[in-house]
């Protein structure tokens, strides 16, 4: 029994750092490869809408080409692209269209993440071949970024869709 009790130690150890591991993380290897079918012509006018917008500035409760917050960028963008009404606030948001998981992302796909913990969701468009648009207060106006980077692949919470 001795001789067993080092190797049932580490067993027990790594059984035990294996249970401390956090959530895996998304695979977003696969959204850089061309999309399986064309946006519809709703899809296609939400991301020119989104498009015409870029360089926008942030502002903190916007709701117009002044100055977006992330949820007033969504809601002008959806309301001009596709004549669609929605919630105001990134929370509300969450909830409205259907879950799409990450390998059945389409453009005009809602991308939610968790930014900080006081701080309410922050969501943005996906565009297709793994990057989104979106009204991020950090760097001041409308942009585009990538799905993979570390910063935004860490704070994934997940899409859903309303189109």
């Amino acid at each position: 029994m001795k001789r067993h009790l080092p190797l049932a130690i580490l067993l027990a150890f790594w059984i035990g750092l294996y249970g401390c591991a956090g959530p895996s993380l998304p695979d977003f290897s696969a959204l850089s490869l061309p999309e399986t079918a064309p946006p519809t012509p709703a899809q296609t006018k939400v991301i020119q809408t989104a498009r015409s917008l870029l360089g926008t500035p942030y502002r903190f409760g916007g709701t117009t080409p002044k100055g977006f917050d992330c949820s007033g960028f969504i809601g002008y963008v959806f309301l001009k692209g596709a004549g669609l009404s929605l919630p105001r606030t990134s929370d509300d948001l969450s909830e409205s269209g259907r879950p799409v998981s990450v390998s059945d992302l389409r453009p005009a796909d809602l991308v939610y993440f968790k930014i900080e913990r006081q701080k309410p969701l922050h969501v943005g468009i996906y565009i297709g071949k793994g990057r989104f648009i979106h009204a991020p207060s950090s760097k001041g106006q409308v942009n585009i970024q990538r799905l993979d980077l570390d910063y935004w692949r860490n704070r994934y919470l997940g899409a859903r869709r309303l189109l």
